[in-house]
């Protein structure tokens, strides 16, 4: 078995799933809805197990396989971290945070644009999807930071990539665009007494 596939996906309390006839699952919580579409092998079933240090019952997605074969292995596990991601955004939502490093760098929601500076002759825009909302803050002595919000980890993960694709982070200064806790690898830059 898929050591992923086979763990039952639990249900925060306000979150339901429901499962169409043509294998689609749609996952509703406080937060919104989403839905995706399960290949036609894999079988979706919404029931409850018991948690493992209490005999209560509690609701649960289980994700099963019809085969052994490498194909079924391989999306038995992708549906059931696909759908665990659905659950946790529609409950509790993802947060990117991405801080701006150069001198002059900075950063603007207008609406659902993003406007930056990032040391090019011309200012820099990044149209955001409706399903992701931004928030730029500055504190003084502190670089912007940029924070992305939405229920979809995919979506507001490609977003936060095309923000970093805009300026990534040089490794001589650390200039660019940097998740918040990143490391970047720094090299020494020119010796100044070398032969």
């Amino acid at each position: 078995m898929s050591r992923i596939g086979k763990l039952p996906v639990n249900l925060p309390a306000g979150v339901t799933v429901t499962v169409a006839p043509d294998n689609t699952v749609s996952v509703k919580g406080p937060l919104g809805t989403l839905n995706q579409k399960v290949d036609s092998d894999i079988k979706v079933e919404v029931g409850t197990h018991k948690e493992k240090d209490s005999d209560k019952e509690v609701p649960a997605v289980f994700v099963t396989r019809p085969t052994n074969q490498p194909r079924h292995r391989s999306l038995h596990g992708l549906y059931r971290a696909l759908i665990h991601n659905m659950v946790v955004g529609v409950s509790q939502g993802y947060e990117i945070k991405q801080e701006l490093v150069g001198v002059g760098f900075k950063a603007e929601v207008k609406g659902s644009v993003l406007e930056m500076s990032l040391g090019y002759s011309h200012d820099t825009y990044l149209k955001l999807p409706p399903e992701v909302t931004a928030t730029a803050v500055t504190e003084k002595k502190g670089n912007p930071i940029v924070t992305l919000k939405s229920i979809d980890k995919q979506l507001v993960g490609q977003v936060a990539a095309k923000l970093r694709s805009l300026r990534k982070p040089e490794p001589y200064k650390g200039k660019g665009i940097k998740f918040v806790g990143e490391q970047i690898r720094r090299k020494a830059g020119k010796s100044a007494n070398a032969k």
